[in-house]
């Protein structure tokens, strides 16, 4: 059975997935938005809603800021929408401009503050139900981004806050200096990307291979009641129908296992994908980043399936090659 999500226990009346928009506005160029994204953008949300999404995740970096004046237009065009749905954006990440020699991550509260107002001029709304801190910025000052999450929850411009891509340490720093509770956490978490399984595994035993994943950070969220949601969820479809010839063997068996679990559940393969990851206790809410109608339907299984804990774990050592000690 599916453990209640903690935003729902915050009294947040999330949807049990969320729908990533980082696929709507076309391109990551300057081109201006078209019908044909506004069309897309209305497709992508009625196939969300059609299966319980109410939920939507966006980013001010997102096709450059044009995948959230999609977002904008369709509130114009469907002014009572806002207050059906959850909105989640993000900021801290300056793209790369020509000239530059990377991205760069900026927690400033200057850039914090400009952020959010740009975030909401082109959604066209007065505020936004979650904001989260998009990437870990080296040189971060807790205190002046506490001042700076306290001038925008003044000013009504943002509900709640979260982060992204952070370890329990860098939540705990944080926080110190922040009034608001972070709520949640979103990470890199799918049935292909499973070091946050292999960290508690390979406890009092030599580090398993390419472990980046910091020890500590899931149990942190678990105890402080943290929503953690998953970005990538559905593993860019290597387990749900995408061509495998350049696959490893790991992930070529794993696909074959979850289309047999798809046809013994009567489900779909994007079904069993995000199942797998919600049948963790940790509440997980999958992010899944398809724009695509039938992609976002054929995920409309998932919360209604169970997996027996042998299936979950078969699953989990045949994406991981290797047997459990």
């Amino acid at each position: 059975m599916l453990k209640t999500l903690p935003l729902n226990k915050r009294g947040i009346p999330a949807s049990r997935i969320a729908l990533g928009c980082m696929g709507l506005g076309g391109g990551w160029d300057r081109e201006p938005i078209t019908l044909e994204n506004i069309k897309q953008g209305h497709e992508a949300v009625d196939a969300a809603l059609s299966i319980g999404i109410n939920m939507f995740d966006h980013a001010d970096i997102y096709t450059r800021g044009k995948a959230e004046k999609v977002f904008g237009q369709i509130f114009k065009e469907r002014p009572r929408l806002r207050e059906e749905i959850i909105l989640q954006s993000k900021c801290g990440i300056k793209l790369m401009e020509p000239g530059d020699v990377s991205n760069v991550f900026d927690f400033s509260g200057e850039h914090i503050l400009n952020s959010v107002d740009g975030i909401l001029s082109r959604l066209g709304t007065e505020y936004i139900d979650i904001l989260l801190l998009h990437r870990p910025d080296p040189l971060m000052d807790p205190e002046e981004i506490g001042a700076a999450l306290r001038q925008l929850k003044a000013a009504g411009k943002v509900r709640h806050f979260g982060v992204s891509n952070m370890s329990a340490a860098q939540i705990k720093l944080l926080q110190a200096s922040c009034d608001d509770p972070f709520i949640v956490n979103q990470l890199d978490m799918s049935l292909a990307k499973i070091a946050w399984l292999d960290t508690v595994v390979s406890v009092n035993r030599a580090p398993w291979k390419d472990n980046t994943f910091p020890e500590g950070t899931l149990e942190h969220c678990r105890m402080e009641n943290i929503q953690v949601q998953a970005w990538g969820p559905l593993a860019q479809g290597i387990f749900s129908g995408r061509p495998l010839d350049d696959q490893p063997e790991n992930v070529v068996n794993t696909a074959a296992m979850v289309k047999s679990l798809a046809e013994e559940k009567s489900t779909t393969p994007e079904a069993i994908v995000l199942s797998w990851l919600m049948t963790h206790p940790a509440a997980i809410q999958p992010v899944i980043g398809t724009v695509n109608p039938q992609r976002i339907a054929a995920c409309g299984d998932a919360d209604q399936l169970e997996l027996s804990r042998k299936e979950w774990y078969d699953l989990y050592v045949s994406s991981r090659g290797v047997q459990l000690p």
